[in-house]
């Protein structure tokens, strides 16, 4: 099986021929933010580390889908979801809201949390499970809901 990094590579070989300008420059986008990383780390990425790294550009353009569509700029704001699309596909299946339920339960569970005062032991947990499967804003706000109403 391929790495993220091969996979990104192919994939922008594709873009050029095909002049898929949208794709090509977030394959560009893409390869330049692991390739940072790599250099940061001074040494090969690993897909977990990749995974890490496309889930901060996902988090990035969901945040500015946000502000965009707040400032009623829908442009940018289809542009941004467009991006995040190709980012998402390089990503492990996002997970349902039913499946990140079952695995903050299984944390809540398995830590005895009973109050939102337990929020971080929880999210100690659950965050390793998610990564990037899930939005960690998401998450968060999920597991805050389901310890105030554990009382």
């Amino acid at each position: 099986m391929d790495t993220i990094q091969q996979r990104v590579d192919a994939e922008l070989k594709e873009a050029l021929k095909s002049r898929n300008e949208l794709k090509l420059s977030v394959l560009r986008m893409i390869k330049a933010s692991l390739k940072y990383k790599e250099i940061e780390k001074m040494s090969p990425l690993s897909d977990e580390e990749s995974i890490s790294a496309l889930s901060s550009m996902a988090k990035q353009r969901r945040d500015s889908i946000e502000q965009f569509a707040a400032a009623g700029r829908t442009d940018l704001a289809e542009k941004e979801t467009m991006e995040l699309q190709i980012v998402l596909s390089y990503l492990p299946a996002q997970l349902s809201p039913e499946d990140i339920d079952k695995i903050i339960f299984a944390a809540i569970t398995e830590c005895n949390a009973s109050a939102p005062g337990d929020m971080g032991k929880v999210m100690k947990l659950v965050t390793p499970r998610t990564k990037g499967a899930a939005d960690g804003k998401v998450v968060s706000q999920r597991v805050k809901e389901l310890l105030s109403k554990a009382k």
